[in-house]
């Protein structure tokens, strides 16, 4: 006598982040291609062209980690992987300013509510940048506040931003350092033209700088509020989103821009060799042996990029949900990890070049963008492999941590 057993039924029921996340996802993926024509419009203005930014604006994409409490869409984390992916397969300088700015807003939910107030309730739409190289400032304690005074780089987007988060450490006598995250207005710091690069360079990453700024209390934050659970804005957003540990998870919020480039170039690539054939011999490029490989590398690299990035995202949800906070070994796994399959990325991009030879110099093409900026994504600290491993192994070995953010 046979039995049958039953199968469990498909999960069909979505909840409403769910779809407000494959709504945005679909937006963006429409808006890629516009942007890839614009590319070169904003590599020439090293920022990001008008229409680029009306056009994030109008999809909601800069608001998609913003409380749903002030108009945003509260989407899971991992939508810096999937929605910057899909943008930076058009371009990845949008792509990286859009996950950056993005980004802040979520942060801003952590601050106290008196900050959030300042903000949103003037406007809700108001884009924040930020550096977050905390030796950058001098920071002293002042009467209802701090004073600030220092030059921050790689503030991406600043141009278009009204206030800024900047990183200092505030010292005194007989205290521990205590790293914080500032919020100035923009009436209060000088944007210094200073990016002029080889790749992302449609971020406007620019320097900033500010002398004797007051910075009251409730506008800035101490980092070890924002290492996992509770924060200051936590009774107004209790939401586990704004419970994930900001600095652990940092790679994250830029990592899918360069799996976005580099499934963009293999896309692009994979098209154009179909229809090839090679210039000396008359040979189609698609029958190679060698081509073949170059692709098959290339994609299981970015295969394994994007299982990684999304897995370390619902992971650290999940964690958030049931009010647990990672311990430093799980938190330094994540920056190891997320710096590792970041690195792959770049090694697919720099494989799809090796498979296009001169074709990949003109300038005209797209491949030539694709790989300065791989290059420019690989270059950033928190995808540094030897800083991410040595900071592991510290850790491994018990020796004292060396990263007092995270």
């Amino acid at each position: 006598m046979s039995h049958t057993i039953p199968l469990a039924a498909p999960r069909t029921i979505r909840s409403a982040a769910e779809q407000r996340h494959d709504e945005l996802l679909q937006r963006a993926t429409d808006l890629a291609t516009a942007f890839a024509e614009r590319a070169p419009r904003a590599e020439e203005l090293s920022r990001l062209p008008p229409e680029n930014e009306r056009d994030l604006h109008e999809s909601g994409l800069y608001r998609m980690l913003q409380p749903e409490a002030v108009g945003g869409s509260e989407v899971g984390y991992e939508s810096l992987i999937t929605i910057g992916a899909a943008l930076a397969a058009g371009c990845a300088s949008t792509a990286w300013n859009l996950t950056n700015l993005a980004s802040h807003h979520w942060m801003l939910a952590m601050f106290a509510p008196a900050a959030q107030d300042r903000i949103w309730r003037e406007d809700p739409d108001a884009l924040i940048a930020s550096s977050f190289v905390f030796p950058a400032a001098k920071v002293t304690k002042a009467p209802g506040g701090y004073v600030l005074s220092g030059r921050w780089p790689f503030s991406s987007g600043v141009d278009v931003c009204s206030w800024n988060m900047l990183a200092g450490i505030v010292r005194a006598e007989g205290e521990a350092p205590d790293h914080r995250v500032f919020l100035v207005p923009r009436s209060d710091y000088r944007i210094l033209d200073t990016w002029h690069v080889t790749g992302l360079k449609g971020t406007g990453s620019n320097d900033v700088q500010c002398e004797e700024v007051f910075v009251p209390e409730e506008m800035s934050v101490s980092v070890e509020h924002l290492k996992g659970g509770l924060t200051p804005g936590s009774e107004r957003h209790p939401a586990p989103l704004y419970r994930l540990p900001v600095f652990a998870l940092f790679p994250a919020i830029l990592s899918g821009v360069g799996l976005g480039n580099g499934e963009g170039a293999l896309t692009a690539y994979v098209a154009a060799t179909r229809k090839r054939s090679a210039n000396y011999t008359g040979a189609r490029l698609a029958e190679l042996q060698s081509i073949q490989i170059h692709i098959g590398n290339a994609a299981t690299r970015l295969a394994h990029a994007r299982r990684v990035m999304l897995a370390i995202c619902e992971e650290a949800m999940r964690d958030a949900e049931r009010g647990h906070v990672p311990d430093m070994v799980t938190k330094f796994a994540y920056r190891r990890d997320l710096a590792y399959a970041t690195k792959l990325t770049t090694k697919a991009v720099d494989e799809i070049n090796a498979g296009s030879g001169a074709q990949a110099l003109y300038l005209s093409g797209s491949q030539q963008r694709r790989f300065r900026d791989a290059h420019a994504i690989s270059a950033h600290i928190a995808f540094s492999t030897d800083v991410a491993n040595a900071a592991f192994g510290r850790l491994a070995l018990g020796l004292e941590v060396d990263n007092p953010v995270v």
